[in-house]
């Protein structure tokens, strides 16, 4: 007896070993998991820890697992008129998509100068963030929360600091990740510097305009009530601008500055014409993976939204009507189905026989205009982008894990 049972191991293994799946079988299971298990199967042996963090598995699990999960990520901003503590604004909340129902909150692992992190944008699981308020040359960090990893950005080749804009982005040819720096200067009749961060490469570099600068500009700035939308392969910045005339006369126009984030040329996109009596400011973001223009009117309220039909193209500007909302006070962004977040003016509630005044988020559907309030309270605008997990960053350099 004792010795049958001692023959039955080898016959077990034996025929495990005969039945391993091929290598390109189990690679295919895996890119088809989420990030959580395949995380914890680079302990099950040195082969598959080397196939999970390869570039090219990590890159063929994106785009396995690119549309299984649509997700929201917020956090506070700071917002002069409702200034939130420096702890909440080290907070980032992972929410669904359609519904903004939280799913999990994860606290920001790296400290800036002024604590106050601002959000530069999302891009397939990695977070890019800078310093909102600092007179020194920004830092920028890439953080992917699912992974628990972030890397800290070297530091700059330009030291004007004023007046700074960036972008951040992915170039399918090269799978690698950018980060556009824009630096404005104050001299008459400027011209902006522009430098390109690479993530393969870990390092910064200078980058010409490549385009004619308008020759009678005499100041200029973004406008950055949004982040910066990262859409078709290409970053784009609202510049709104200040023109001199004949005479003293001056007038006040806009532009769209669009980089190609695979070959790193700019172009100027045109603008749909028509202003209206009653348009305040402007600014560019995506809908529905779309560039869109949204015009706010008088209040700051969404007065219009223009879609970008096809890319580049004039023509196919659709314009989307707003009915402005009242007691709006605050505009947070898209989702990826077109749903866009704001915030409505305090109400007053009976709470203990006392009166208190409670703010209100709302979601609406700028097509249908149906108004879906949401459950998280806020006294303040929210840095808001379209997040999915991912093993980005994974195999990088100089990643700081956490």
């Amino acid at each position: 007896m004792s010795q049958s049972k001692e023959a039955r191991p080898p016959m077990v293994l034996r025929r495990r070993t005969n039945n391993h799946l091929p290598d390109e079988i189990v690679l295919e299971i895996l890119a088809r998991l989420p990030v959580k298990p395949v995380l914890r199967f680079r302990c099950v042996c040195k082969s598959w820890y080397s196939y999970i963090t390869n570039p090219n598995f990590i890159s063929t699990h994106l785009n396995h697992n690119h549309h299984h999960d649509d997700y929201v990520i917020h956090k506070p901003k700071l917002f002069p008129y409702h200034p939130s503590s420096r702890s909440n604004l080290q907070v980032c909340t992972l929410a669904f998509d359609r519904t903004f129902e939280t799913i999990s909150e994860f606290r920001i692992p790296f400290n800036f100068p002024s604590g106050y992190p601002g959000l530069v944008g999302s891009c397939n699981g990695i977070l890019c963030f800078t310093d909102f308020i600092t007179s020194k040359p920004k830092d920028v960090y890439l953080w992917n929360p699912s992974i628990r990893k972030f890397k800290r950005l070297p530091n700059t080749c330009l030291t004007q600091v004023s007046n700074v804009a960036l972008g951040f982005g992915y170039d399918s040819q090269n799978n690698d990740y950018k980060v556009v720096r824009i630096s404005l200067s104050t001299a008459k009749r400027p011209k902006p510097d522009v430098e390109v961060y690479s993530l393969s490469s870990d390092s910064w570099k200078r980058v010409g305009l490549g385009i004619s600068w308008r020759p009678n500009v005499i100041s200029y700035g973004f406008n950055g009530i949004l982040a910066f939308p990262f859409v078709s392969g290409h970053l784009h910045w609202m510049i709104e601008m200040i023109e001199e005339g004949g005479g003293q006369e001056r007038r006040y126009t806009s532009m769209i500055l669009s980089f190609d984030v695979n070959s790193e040329k700019f172009k100027e996109l045109p603008l749909p014409d028509d202003e209206g009596s009653f348009i305040v400011t402007k600014c560019v973001s995506s809908f529905k993976g779309k560039l869109a223009l949204i015009k706010f009117g008088s209040g700051l309220r969404p007065h219009s939204i223009w879609v970008m039909k096809e890319y580049g193209v004039l023509d196919s500007w659709n314009k989307l009507y707003v009915v402005p909302v009242d007691g709006f006070i605050g505009f947070s962004g898209f989702t990826n189905y077109g749903i866009f977040l704001i915030q409505i003016m305090p109400r007053l509630v009976s709470t203990n026989c006392e009166l208190e005044r409670k703010y209100k988020s709302v979601l609406i559907d700028p097509e249908t205009l149906h108004e879906n309030e949401i459950s998280i309270q806020v006294n303040y605008h929210l840095d808001v982008a379209t997040y999915m997990e991912s093993l980005a960053l994974l195999d990088g350099a100089n990643v700081v894990s956490y």
